[in-house]
């Protein structure tokens, strides 16, 4: 034995390649480390749109039977659902230009959900206004869809999202082919019309609805500046 193989110190070798385990300065052995599960994010992230997607919808059933939402609680739960239905909209568009600024590929797994919340916020939103409100008399409604501006901007903004929510499965993607890209930018056009819906309800309160109109610009800059830069390759 040669004096530097007697001095050499041992390596250990990890049990799954064989290979010599590295060491720090001090000697200590490095523990290899553990790559993320992909399947349990996505699970999380799931579970957690899941929870925030259903908890408004207890919470106003709570609050209703326990008489919590003030003197007029039919307008508190229509406008909560649609402020919900704003948000749900808004995260929905988010999802892409978060994929392509983080390169997050797999967050695309959770738009079709978080879209899906926020047309199902919306039918929740409509219907509590045609049968808490107008207890459903289809000519009372026509004629605030017609006579009211606020009305007739947030129906349009639901009509524009019946279609697509009927054509976010898989199935539908493939039919369509390019042209779901091209249908589905109508959710532009439903989030300004609902942007613009709620701006014309509130009077004095327009914080939120301002919000939500520079988050709307914000996600459509990112989009035009995305398609400059696919342009100039």
């Amino acid at each position: 034995m040669s004096p530097e193989s007697a001095v050499r110190e041992p390596q250990t070798r990890t049990r799954q390649t064989g290979q010599p385990q590295a060491r720090t300065p001090q000697g200590r052995e490095r523990r290899p480390r553990t790559a993320s599960n992909p399947r349990r994010e996505i699970l999380l992230l799931k579970t957690a749109i899941w929870v925030t997607g259903l908890a408004p919808i207890l919470w106003l059933a709570v609050a209703f039977f326990q008489r919590d939402l003030g003197v007029n609680p039919v307008e508190k739960i229509i406008h909560i659902q649609g402020r919900w239905t704003l948000v749900f909209l808004l995260a929905a568009m988010a999802v892409t230009p978060i994929r392509r600024l983080t390169g997050w590929n797999r967050i695309i797994q959770v738009r079709r959900l978080v879209g899906l919340f926020a047309f199902f916020h919306a039918c929740v939103h409509f219907l509590s206004y045609a049968g808490m409100e107008q207890l459903f008399a289809l000519e009372y409604i026509l004629a605030d869809v017609v006579d009211r501006r606020y009305i007739t901007a947030g129906f349009a903004a639901l009509v524009l999202l019946v279609p697509l929510a009927v054509t976010s499965t898989r199935g539908w993607i493939r039919r369509l082919g390019k042209r779901w890209q091209r249908l589905h930018r109508l959710a532009y056009v439903a989030a300004g019309l609902g942007v613009l819906h709620y701006y014309w309800k509130v009077k004095g309160d327009t914080f939120w609805p301002l919000l939500a109109a520079l988050t709307l610009a914000g996600l459509f800059a990112v989009r035009l500046a995305y398609r400059r830069k696919r342009k100039r390759r």
